[in-house]
This record gives C-alpha cells, sequence and structure tokens, in this order.
C-alpha cells in the first residue's frame, strides 16, 4: 500500500510539467522513497523489527518458506530497485547519492540470493537457523518484550507463526531429501540435541519456551496470570512441545539416515555457483574462491613467523605445534572454577581500556552495553556474540560469553575477545549506526559482514594502543585470533570449493592455531552450514588496513586517529568499495 501511494504521488508530479526542477522537492521524495523501503522491509522481516527495539510487529512470524511470501519478497526487492531509476544523481545531494547506491546493492544481492530457491531445502542448522533466534527470545531476557499483557499475548501470537514456519521446515527438508540437497551427517547430529531438550512436556515449569511464564509482572491481576499460564500451558503442551518433537524425530531418523557424507557445497547441485553469490555477499567484493584460498595461504604464514617470535619470548623449547598444545592444556589459562569469574573478568577489561578509548575516538555511543553468559541451550555449539541494543537505547548491547566448561575455559584471547565483540568492536560499529540520526533509517539496521567484521577484526589490532598485550601470552591470543580468521579463508574456500573433507580441514586448523580440538570442530561446522560468512573477516580487516596506511603514508603529521576512525564509522555498515572511496575522497580534501 504505501509503495503504491508513493507511485501515486510520483505520477501527479510527472503530470506537473515545471520548466525547471525543484530539487528540495526531489529531494524529499527521495527521502520518503527510502522510508517506505524501511518501514515495508520491517512488515516483511518483522523479527528484524523487533531487535531493532520496533514492537508494531512483535506479534508476527511470516512463513518465509512459503511460495506466497517468496513472491512478495521478490516483488518488494524489484519494486524498489525499479524506483530508484527515478532519481538522477545530479539532483541528489552527496549523502543520497550514497544511500541510493547501497540500497541499489541489497536490492540486487538479495534478488541474486532469489535465484537460489533449492537452498530453502536447508532451513535449519546447527547455528544459523531461525529456531536458534526464536529460543533466545524465548528466555524472557532478550529482545521480545514481556511487560505488558499485551506483550504476552504478542509471543504467543508469533509462536503461532512458529509453529506453521517449523511445520514448512520439516516439508522442505523432506523435499531436500528427494533432490539430494541435505545436510551433512555432522551438522544433523549437532541439530538433535537441540530440539532434544524442547520435547520433555512433564517438567512445563522448566521447560525453555514457559520462561516467559516465570517473569510476569508482579502488577499483572491474579485473574491475568491464571489465563496467561492456562494460554501457555495448553499452546506448548498441545501444539508447541509436539512439533519440536516431531522435527526430533524427523533429524534423528529419516533425516539423518538421509544426510550427507561430503562436506562443502560444490557437491550439491548448483553448488559452485552459490558459492560464488555467497562470497559476493558476505565479502562485497568480486574475489573468487582461489583469489581468496591464496591469501589466507598467505596470511597463515605471515603469522606462523610472529607466533614463533612470542613463542621465544616466552622461552618455550619445542616447536609451534607444541606451543600450541602448551597454549590448549596450560592450567595457568584456565583459572576458573566458577562462570562468573569469567565475566568478571571481561569486565575488568572493560574498565582497563576506558583511558586509553578516549585517546583514539571521538564518536563513542550512548547505548549501554552489558556482558552476559550464553543460554544453556544453545551455549554447547555457541560461539562469542555481541548482539545489538535498541534503536532506541533503551535495550543494552550485549556481549555472550558460552562457558559450556568453566575448568576449561582458556582466557588466552580474552581481551582480543573483548576489543572485538564489545568495545571498540561491535558495540561501538553497531550503536553508532543505530545512533546516528543523519542516516535514513533503513541503513540504521543494515548489516554487511565484511565491514562489520572486517572492523571488529581490525580493533583486536588496537589492543596495545589501548593498554592491552602486556602479557605476550594475550599478545599471542591476538595473533591466534587473527590466525584463526586466516585460515578461515583456507578451510572455507577449501571444503565449498576446493573438495576439502570436514577432516582435513580439521587437521589444517589443528596444525596452524591453538584453538581446541572441540573448538575447531564447532567452527568447521560453522563454515560448512554457511559458506562464505566466515570469509568476510579477514577480507574487511585487511581493506580497513590498508586504508589506514594509505591514509597515514599520504596525509603524514596531518593524520588523525580519532578522524580516522570517524570517517569509517560515521556512514554505518557500508560494502567495502563504498568505504575505500569515502577514504579516498577524505585523503585528497585533507
Amino acid at each position: 500500500m504505501q509503495r503504491n501511494i508513493w507511485l501515486l504521488i510520483m505520477g501527479l508530479m510527472a503530470c506537473t510539467s515545471t520548466p525547471e526542477k525543484d530539487l528540495t522537492k526531489i529531494q524529499t521524495d527521495f527521502d520518503e522513497m527510502l522510508e517506505s523501503y524501511h518501514e515495508a522491509r520491517l512488515s516483511l522481516y518483522p523479527l528484524e523489527a523487533t531487535f531493532a527495539g520496533d514492537a508494531r510487529f512483535n506479534d508476527k512470524f511470516p512463513n518465509n518458506l512459503s511460495e506466497e511470501f517468496l513472491a512478495a519478497e521478490k516483488s518488494f526487492y524489484a519494486q524498489y530497485l525499479s524506483a530508484l531509476e527515478d532519481f538522477d544523481d545530479n539532483d541528489l545531494d552527496r549523502s543520497q547519492v550514497e544511500s541510493k547506491e547501497i540500497l541499489r546493492w541489497e536490492c540486487e544481492i538479495n534478488l541474486e540470493r532469489m535465484e537460489f530457491p533449492e537452498r530453502n531445502y536447508i532451513p535449519i542448522d546447527q547455528m544459523w537457523s531461525v529456531n536458534l533466534m526464536m529460543g533466545q527470545l524465548a528466555g524472557g531476557t532478550s529482545a521480545q518484550p514481556f511487560q505488558t499483557v499485551e506483550d504476552y499475548h504478542h509471543w504467543l501470537s508469533r509462536l503461532r507463526g512458529f509453529t506453521v514456519w517449523m511445520t514448512s521446515a520439516l516439508d522442505k527438508m523432506k523435499g531436500g531429501m528427494e533432490a539430494k540437497y541435505v545436510l551433512p551427517k555432522s551438522l544433523i547430529s549437532k541439530v538433535i540435541p537441540q530440539f532434544g531438550a524442547l520435547v520433555d512436556d512433564q517438567d512445563l515449569q522448566n521447560h525453555l519456551y514457559y520462561s516467559p511464564m516465570k517473569l510476569i509482572p508482579a502488577s499483572f491481576s491474579e485473574d491475568e496470570k491464571k489465563a496467561l499460564d492456562q494460554l501457555y500451558t495448553a499452546f506448548l503442551t498441545d501444539t508447541l512441545i509436539p512439533t519440536f518433537g516431531a522435527l526430533n524425530t524427523f533429524f534423528s531418523g529419516p533425516y539423518m539416515e538421509a544426510g550427507r557424507e561430503s562436506s562443502g557445497y560444490n557437491d550439491l547441485s548448483n553448488g559452485d555457483a552459490y558459492y560464488a553469490h555467497q562470497i559476493k555477499k558476505y565479502t562485497t567484493t568480486d574475489m573468487s574462491a582461489d583469489e581468496i584460498h591464496q591469501l589466507g595461504l598467505n596470511e597463515v604464514s605471515r603469522l606462523l613467523s610472529e607466533m614463533e617470535e612470542v613463542k621465544a619470548e616466552v622461552g618455550f623449547e619445542g616447536d609451534i605445534k607444541a606451543f600450541f598444545d602448551h597454549v590448549r592444556t596450560n592450567p595457568d589459562l584456565m583459572p576458573y572454577d566458577d562462570p562468573q569469574q569469567v565475566i568478571d573478568h571481561f569486565n575488568e577489561i572493560h574498565e582497563r581500556i576506558k583511558p586509553q578509548v578516549d585517546a583514539l575516538f571521538d564518536l563513542q555511543p550512548k547505548t549501554a552495553f552489558e556482558v552476559r553468559r550464553t543460554e544453556a541451550f544453545r551455549e554447547a555449539s555457541a560461539s562469542a556474540e555481541y548482539n545489538q541494543g535498541s534503536l532506541d537505547g533503551t535495550r543494552p548491547g550485549i556481549f555472550y560469553v558460552p562457558i559450556p566448561d568453566v575448568e576449561k575455559y582458556n582466557i588466552v584471547s580474552d581481551e582480543d575477545l573483548f576489543l572485538h565483540e564489545a568495545i571498540p568492536g561491535h558495540h561501538f560499529q553497531v550503536s553508532l549506526q543505530q545512533e546516528n540520526q543523519d542516516l535514513p533509517d533503513f541503513r540504521k539496521i543494515l548489516w554487511y559482514s565484511a565491514y562489520g567484521e572486517g572492523w571488529a577484526l581490525y580493533t583486536e589490532s588496537l589492543g596495545k594502543e589501548l593498554g592491552l598485550y602486556t602479557d605476550p601470552y594475550q599478545y599471542f591470543g591476538m595473533l591466534s585470533a587473527e590466525m584463526h580468521r586466516a585460515i578461515r579463508l583456507v578451510v572455507d574456500t577449501g571444503i565449498h570449493a576446493k573438495g576439502w573433507t570436514r577432516e582435513k580441514a580439521i587437521q589444517y586448523s589443528l596444525e596452524n592455531e591453538a584453538e581446541s580440538e572441540a573448538g575447531i570442530i564447532s567452527e568447521i561446522e560453522r563454515y560448512m552450514a554457511n559458506p562464505g560468512q566466515a570469509l568476510s573477516y579477514k577480507i574487511g580487516q585487511l581493506k580497513i588496513l590498508e586504508l589506514r596506511a594509505r591514509a597515514e603514508q599520504e596525509l603524514g603529521d596531518k593524520f588523525d586517529i580519532k578522524e580516522f576512525h570517524n570517517q569509517v564509522l560515521e556512514s554505518g555498515c557500508v560494502p567495502l568499495s563504498f568505504l575505500e572511496n569515502k577514504i579516498d575522497a577524505w585523503i585528497k580534501n585533507s
């Protein structure tokens, strides 16, 4: 409807001929078109709205596997791609031209994604699928609010849509079995316990999806509490838990039997083309798998040399593989027996860097920040991650830390990890983007992995400037984290473009980094589930480092690190080519 109204406005404009262009009117119409896109997108992707703090669609969970949704999604991007042609760059200001090209990228990359409908045969995996996000919301302390009676009814309505989606997902996976388009067995085995933990209806009050009922505000009347309890109990018992049970039975039985032995997407129909698309999507470049693979090999070699220097500094005798084992198993690096100690350690790192942050950053977010332990239901297969705060800043940004076994928790990378996931990594980048009132609304919630993850990996290199890495083991932790991302370039392309097996990728990682074997297995399986995503970190980091070096060389004494960071951060998430053009223009104008 919004699109039709906007087209009507444009049609009336066209009928009214004027001798000269009214640039103010054109630019206003362009801004209105961007806002129309943003509003329509939130309606199309209501979970995106919820995480942005927009509660208008909290009762919605569209079935994005249905033919109706897929047709609407394709029409949505095609219409706005067409609408962009109504605006000449010469009629727009600089910021609007940038927004126009970013919206064009958004429309084109999503339309390209839709050229691979067979990807819908795999709607569920062990790490990336929406059922895990729903479990996070179900805990009652994430982005979905549970403050009013209406909030509780909204969540129940969303769960009904989620149940429909899960039934469709089951049908899609059955179709995938017929088409030989299925998950590898090793990934299926990780999904089974995730659903298995949700099938018990005997202890309903301890069920994850009953959690919101334990958080009912005291302001609710007894009648309201009783009515909600009856609704939730009936829905969980009669509908939701049986649906989880059906998926658990399916994954444990016929789907596991049909699971493939191969690891990469190149073993699937049209898999090579899909992987090329994923590379473009996640790196925002036109690099080939071969180019990325070689870049990864080069970076691994460089980082191994630096690791050798740290090994010599601490006086370790033995080769680098022995040093990896030393770091993995060193009891001094596993000092905790209570998960809260891990959280406290990250908060201490935060306090330590605060004075130095001001020296490097003019732009700092207003949004609050917290460190939390990852929820138990997903902790075993989760990585550390950052969840953004709400657009209005009322919900804090959260750094989630998985601690499945605190006595084996190794702190060697904690300083580095905090910089990446928290400050000045994702929390700065995402919060500043959301708080920037000069950006159109659709750009406040954009995410380009090459920029976002590239920025976070770049901030790891700022540790010494922020007063960290004084312990050589913590510096080795930083090198290990960068090595981890360099290895990703090798193993992701190896798995999906060069026929590498899961086992070969695991072995390559074990030989070149100090991560635990369990952690490496989880990571390799992560790459298997979502090809290309793992490439974004190093590609983005190397581009930002390249741009900083270019600016330092060309500006000399005029180079200001605060202003460089302003330039990188102020426009929010953008494809890498946009960032490069911006920094080059800044250098020239400076």
